[in-house]
């Protein structure tokens, strides 16, 4: 997955892997990151972008006084010659008048930090790193195109002006040393290869079942979920990007490149919920050989690499500056060694929720599941980091105590519903002990509210889901005077500011970070789903359509939102656009029934 700038340049591309090391880094350091850039060579251009509708075919659109010229990025897909899997093809077109353009390419290998070796011929050009190999080639509709010219920072540059009608393509092709396909496809066959990716996903999109008001926003959220899915294991990514700031000059840049068993448990969900079925069942089979590994005292990881790898080390690229210098740059993420008790709980749901509406789950897996509830009833009563994975130290977190209950549940409801032999006691009885414990600490009668930890006055908008899990009646009088004090300005005590939902007050909370944060997009749909099930539907469709309008030009999120309206952390985010789905899905619903 590639990331093209407005102005059409590609500034992040991580090959082969979405946690591979980036050959294009320039969202993180502008001058050493490297970057693809395809744009007019001089003089003020208006510029738009656009997907070519359902799909995710990419158009960047130029305006100028004397012409107007496109972009057409993809990844070729469907029915195509295997010799050019693995190639960012770029189509150039002029459609009114004439535009003098610019083709800039400066790989960056390695986050930057190795050197590479540039050998150019009359219509290609080869960057050899040191793992990896790149041949950039030009073919055009004309009968012949400009010629590279290598520059003083190991890229190549081409200018030339094109006439109405003209055709550019710009093939790049990435491989290991030695692998790389020699000769350039002709302007007819990528065009044609446009034809069958833009094919591929009218067709792909086709399974979806949802058809209600917001159809063309949910499908985008779910042709951005295929985009993050990683096609050899079936895990999907948090986001394809890594250390994009929450709050810009500060310290809370993450790599979010890896899979959540969380982030899995809610795309599971939406991916069912959407009818995309086989991806679904891809996932599963990735969550299920996670259960077929378990840790030695039969507990699961909180995330794993996309592959399954349980190692992650977290390391800092010191020679970038950072996202408009917000540093440090961090690759890894040692999260991965922290405990987080929810994550059990949105397993299992999932699991439940796949059982039920996909297909029956086998015995291999039900006696790993069995084990993981044996140990959340051994474990579910400790400290841990949470959903929001703080470095302020362990607390009983009450989403998290929220989840052991669901994972309890749910085996409960599974084994019933499969007749599947269980230890039924122990869970029923832990699974009871849990729910008492959460009305006995969980709520804050002063405050009235479900609280972040037991024995705080902090409010944490993870309650939120507490409804949606059936752990608690949405009209509960509790549950409404929670959303009440979370529905609040966070100057009156909540966390609610002009509609949008931050996940805690972070000057109230000590997640052991410095810095401020901006409000948490997810949460703002979960905000949607608690006021839908708790009847206040006005409220409800006015904070999602308002929400929407949030998204960027091209309808995607960022995992939070800053106080200028700003996207901010990493781009484009799945449980974001999870949030959407389910959000808009219920909504509609609610808003048909009545």
């Amino acid at each position: 997955m590639a990331l093209v700038g407005d102005t059409g340049s590609i500034d992040w591309f991580c090959y082969p892997r979405f946690d591979s090391p980036s050959i294009f880094g320039a969202i993180l350091d502008d001058s050493k990151g490297g970057r693809f850039r395809i744009g007019p060579a001089r003089g003020n251009a208006t510029h738009r972008q656009m997907y070519i509708p359902d799909t995710n075919v990419l158009m960047t659109r130029f305006l100028t006084a004397d012409g107007v010229s496109e972009v057409i990025d993809f990844m070729p897909l469907g029915d195509t010659d295997e010799d050019y899997h693995g190639q960012l093809i770029r189509i150039v077109k002029v459609v009114r008048g004439t535009m003098p353009l610019l083709l800039e390419c400066h790989p960056a290998f390695d986050y930057g930090r190795s050197n590479h070796r540039v050998e150019v011929a009359r219509d290609s050009v080869l960057f050899e790193g040191p793992n990896l190999s790149c041949v950039l080639s030009l073919t055009s509709n004309r009968q012949t195109t400009s010629a590279f010219k290598v520059d003083d920072r190991g890229g190549v540059t081409a200018e030339e002006l094109l006439h109405e009608n003209d055709l550019v393509a710009a093939i790049f092709q990435v491989a290991e040393p030695g692998k790389i396909t020699s000769g350039a496809p002709s302007v007819d066959y990528c065009m044609k290869l446009l034809e069958t990716t833009e094919d591929y996903w009218h067709s792909w999109l086709r399974q979806s079942h949802y058809r209600g008001r917001w159809r063309e926003t949910v499908d985008r959220s779910a042709l951005i979920l295929k985009l993050l899915t990683y096609h050899p294991s079936g895990a999907v990514v948090a986001a394809p990007t890594c250390s994009l700031p929450e709050g810009i000059g500060g310290e809370r840049n993450w790599d979010y490149r890896y899979t959540w068993i969380r982030d899995a448990s809610f795309s599971l969900y939406g991916l069912m919920r959407l009818g995309f079925t086989q991806e679904a069942g891809r996932f599963m089979d990735w969550l299920k050989n996670r259960c077929n590994d378990l840790q030695p005292d039969g507990s699961l990881q909180i995330m794993y690499g996309i592959r399954g790898e349980k190692e992650i080390p977290e390391f800092t690229l010191n020679h970038w500056e950072g996202y408009r210098q917000s540093t440090p740059v961090r690759v890894g993420n040692a999260a991965a060694t922290q405990l987080q008790l929810d994550i059990y709980g949105e397993l299992m749901d999932s699991v439940y929720l796949f059982n039920k509406y996909g297909t029956p789950i086998d015995h291999e897996l039900w006696e790993n599941l069995s084990k993981l509830l044996l140990w959340v009833c051994d474990n579910w009563d400790r400290t841990d980091e949470g959903i929001w994975e703080v470095r302020g130290g362990q607390q009983h977190f009450v989403y998290s105590k929220l989840m052991c209950w669901v994972a309890l549940d749910r085996g409960l409801r599974l084994a019933d519903k499969r007749s599947f032999p269980a230890d039924r006691n122990r869970w029923l009885q832990t699974r009871d002990a849990i729910y008492q414990r959460i009305m006995k600490e969980g709520y804050d009668p002063g405050i009235r509210a479900f609280v972040q930890s037991f024995g705080s006055k902090v409010l944490d908008a993870s309650n939120l889901l507490m409804p949606l899990v059936f752990f608690v009646s949405p009209t509960d009088p509790k549950m409404l005077s929670t959303l009440d004090a979370v529905y609040r300005p966070p100057h009156q005590g909540g966390l609610v500011s002009d509609s949008l939902v931050y996940r805690y007050n972070i000057e109230e909370t000590d997640d052991g970070l410095k810095g401020e944060e901006g409000t948490f997009s997810m949460c703002t749909f979960w905000l949607v789903e608690a006021l839908t099930r708790a009847g206040r539907l006005r409220d409800a469709r006015f904070i999602f359509e308002k929400m929407l309008s949030y998204a960027n030009h091209l309808g995607l999120y960022s995992e939070e939102i800053g106080f200028k309206g700003e996207s901010l952390g990493n781009f484009p985010q799945a449980f974001t656009h999870l949030g959407l789905i389910s959000a808009a899905f219920n909504l509609d619903r609610k808003l048909g029934d009545r």
